[in-house]
């Protein structure tokens, strides 16, 4: 059984490629790499092809994630029948994919702070246009609700 996971944000160069890239590490800790796939996309095609953010990956990388191989893409509609869960960093972008979607499918759409057990707050900030220290602060937040998603997926896919 196989059990796919889509990351959101508008452009696909900051939060949602760290969103995939600690997830990724957090899943093959867990020993369930081989069930959970998880990929990464924005709802805007601005970025298509380029490499995460050089401050997303810089600070993505002090904490042992490297996104150097990840490449931004725009989510398609064949995107929302494929994922068993897309999670949409922002209210915004939750929107946006909600609009794309078909109505039986907006219950596999949520927002990826969902997850979160420590931090109250309902949207991963985007850090594009402000200082160095918003993308530790995203880390912070997308490192919990990594933790929370794993925490729920853990039991389904366990084998004891």
């Amino acid at each position: 059984m196989n059990y796919r996971v889509l990351m959101v944000c508008m452009g696909n160069i900051c939060r949602s490629p760290t969103a995939e890239g600690v997830l990724r590490k957090y899943i093959k800790n867990n020993n369930i790499g081989d069930i959970v796939e998880v990929d990464s996309a924005g709802t805007h095609g601005y970025h298509v092809g380029e490499a995460p953010d050089p401050r997303t990956q810089k600070a993505a990388l002090v904490r042992g994630y490297n996104l150097s191989e990840l490449r931004a893409r725009k989510v398609a509609r064949q995107d929302i029948d494929y994922f068993d869960l897309i999670l949409a960093m922002d209210k915004s972008n939750l929107d946006n994919l909600r609009r794309m979607a078909p109505p039986d499918a907006h219950e596999r759409i949520k927002l990826f702070m969902d997850f979160a057990r420590n931090f109250d707050d309902d949207e991963v900030p985007d850090p594009y246009y402000g200082l160095g220290h918003g993308f530790d602060l995203v880390l912070d937040m997308i490192e919990d609700a990594a933790q929370g998603l794993v925490d729920e997926l853990k039991p389904k896919f366990d084998r004891a």
